[in-house]
């Protein structure tokens, strides 16, 4: 049989892992798991390839990725067969036979991520490393404000890890809001491709902001100042959700809805991808 290619959409909780990318070491990481698994049920090595690369202690409600195959199994063992080898905290959630043309990194148009920041007195202890507890009142009202000045393309210098071996800071944020759910406060952030931990670096400047320990005006400074070090605290990973891949849809991608999946979003429509 000829190969065919196959898309997944996977969620994971990623505490117990040192990130997504299988690593030389021996440690824990979402893609060996998973690789693991895919191989017992196709019968021989399969590698994959993820939209988005998350690191250590990040989750993911919808990241999506791709393999090879030489094997014709039903898309049930995809996903039912495939979640019997894997650990309770990793779930493949969709499958689906795509064609050649599909990558799950290449082809995705844009990328979506949400950080959920848990504001209480007192920190929480059943979701202790699923969301980033504050203290500190925020104000909502600033951080929507604030954010605003993010959407665009411009050079995110200023919220891009020392380490990131990107070639080029420019990135476009398509849409960025911040809601409230109760307790739960949310940044919901799209983008075309982002930078080593800034989605993190964001959540930073708007948790300083809405503690009212900046000015809403502050988030315009550190963006125009392209200088890391005047970005102030990167945010713990552990409110951090890779949520989204979007594709065209002559591509025919597997979705599911937006994670992730304790908060009480209505799943809307998707956004018009970008040109």
């Amino acid at each position: 049989m000829s190969k065919q290619r196959i898309a997944l959409v996977v969620e994971y909780n990623g505490a117990a892992y040192k990130g997504w990318q299988a690593q030389k070491y021996d440690v824990a990481t979402v893609q060996e798991s998973l690789e693991i698994a895919l191989s017992k049920i196709a019968n021989h090595p399969i590698s994959v390839i993820c939209a988005g690369r998350t690191d250590a202690g990040v989750h993911a409600s919808g990241q999506v990725v791709h393999f090879e195959t030489s094997v014709d199994r039903p898309e049930r063992a995809w996903t039912l067969g495939v979640n019997t080898h894997l650990p309770d905290d990793i779930s493949v959630v969709a499958a689906k036979t795509v064609g050649d043309s599909f990558h799950a990194r290449f082809s995705a148009v844009s990328r979506r991520y949400r950080y959920v920041i848990y504001q209480s007195e007192l920190r929480p202890a059943i979701m202790a490393k699923s969301v980033t507890w504050t203290y500190k009142p925020l104000d909502i009202a600033k951080m929507q404000a604030a954010c605003q000045c993010f959407i665009g393309t411009h050079d995110f210098t200023s919220f891009r890890a020392v380490g990131c071996q990107a070639n080029s800071p420019v990135r476009t944020i398509l849409n960025f809001s911040v809601d409230q759910f109760g307790q739960y406060i949310v940044l919901d952030v799209r983008a075309n491709a982002f930078l080593h931990h800034m989605i993190r670096n964001f959540a930073g400047v708007l948790m300083t902001i809405g503690a009212g320990e900046r000015p809403v005006e502050w988030a315009k400074t550190v963006l125009d100042a392209c200088d890391r070090t005047q970005g102030g605290v990167t945010a713990p990973p552990f409110g951090l959700y890779f949520v989204d891949a979007e594709y065209p849809a002559e591509l025919d991608a597997p979705r599911v809805p937006l994670g992730p999946h304790f908060l009480p979003y209505k799943q809307e429509l998707p956004y018009e991808l970008p040109c």
